[in-house]
């Protein structure tokens, strides 16, 4: 078996958890493994035996260890380009206000000699994650689930999605996320990805995407006032234990903007996850109306029509594509005359959303 890519740093990995595990005299690292992951930092699960007072007990840890290419995400300040950092500082924010499930943090480093890059490490949740291949709507356990229990999990979802839009992120102290002489408002995050999109086409032409900014520039709504937006919100960034969020995960992407830009991304990766990938809507699944109004019991607040920022949600998501494309360009694993930046589901979703 190929040796993984922490195996040469399992002893320093080791002696930097011992000193974060309260009351361990020592720390073994048994295994790695690696699950399916994204295109931002590098995930691993860790296995490692605990001694605490002659007692040796396994434990299961998260790594999340940040890759040496740019963010894959805009910057959203000057300074915090090191997206594992960003994720970091809001998860820790989030623990301490309350009110979000989160897998509980063993801390964050950016020395490079533990692991080869900065890294964080949290406690493994269990628990089942919708996976995009397949897409969870076409095999698996929300396939496998009866249609209360569909219901339960995606009326939870987007409460959970409410909850993180309730937070007090002054009071948290993630003023962080907004430079000095920001707003934090629609015209800002539209700004931030159009220009972040453009520059990774890099003068090649997404005539459909720039309809869509010709769009969103002309038909901008009135937003109400920001709040700690998650950034990648939909079903297969949370944990779910019997139907039901036991972790929240992935704020990457994580910014202070109107509320209403999450609900557009939660509702566009759930057109994505129906319409787009040609799969039906199971029996017990709300509606795209349903989960809206669902959103605003949750929030208690009617935000209105989510037209405009679900077509912004597929403009973002085809930019970051773009991203992600190019990225594999650059690591030598697709050919730079490939078309997949032009042609892919995510473009497929902007077309349905607005044909243009």
């Amino acid at each position: 078996m190929p040796e993984h890519p922490l195996d040469g740093h399992r002893q320093p990995l080791a002696e930097w958890l011992a000193a974060r595990i309260g009351g361990a005299d020592a720390v073994t690292i048994v295994g790695f493994d690696d699950p399916k992951s994204g295109y931002s930092a590098e995930t691993t699960m860790l296995t490692a035996t605990v001694t605490a007072g002659g007692a040796h007990r396994d434990h299961r840890f998260v790594l999340r260890r940040e890759t040496p290419e740019p963010p894959v995400y805009p910057v959203q300040v000057p300074g915090t380009e090191v997206e594992i950092a960003v994720q970091y500082r809001v998860m820790e924010a989030l623990t301490e206000a309350g009110g979000v499930a989160l897998a509980p943090l063993v801390g964050y480093d950016d020395d490079p000699t533990v692991v080869g890059m900065p890294f964080f490490v949290m406690e493994f949740v269990d628990g089942q994650v919708p996976v995009e291949d397949p897409i969870y709507t076409s095999a698996g356990f929300f396939v496998d689930a009866t249609p209360d229990q569909r219901r339960t999990m995606i009326d939870h979802g987007v409460a959970t999605l409410a909850s993180v839009h309730r937070v007090d992120w002054r009071a948290a102290g993630l003023d962080w996320l907004i430079p000095d002489d920001a707003t934090p408002d629609a015209t800002r995050q539209l700004d931030l990805w159009e220009d972040y999109t453009r520059r990774e086409l890099d003068g090649r032409v997404h005539a459909h995407l720039d309809r869509a900014w010709d769009y969103l520039r002309a038909e901008q709504p009135t937003t109400t006032s920001p709040a700690l937006s998650w950034g990648d919100p939909r079903p297969g960034n949370i944990i779910w234990n019997d139907f039901r969020p036991a972790c929240v995960t992935d704020f990457e992407a994580a910014a202070i903007a109107p509320p209403e830009i999450d609900l557009g991304w939660w509702l566009m990766f759930d057109h994505w996850s129906h319409e787009t990938m040609g799969q039906p809507r199971l029996p017990g699944e709300p509606t795209r109306d349903e989960q809206r109004e669902r959103y605003y019991e949750a929030l208690g607040l009617d935000l209105g029509d989510s037209t405009w920022f679900e077509v912004f949600a597929a403009a973002r998501y085809c930019g970051i594509v773009v991203r992600v494309m190019n990225r594999l360009v650059d690591r030598g694993v697709m050919p730079a005359d490939h078309t997949i930046w032009l042609e892919n589901p995510a473009s497929v979703c902007l077309s349905l959303l607005f044909p243009g």
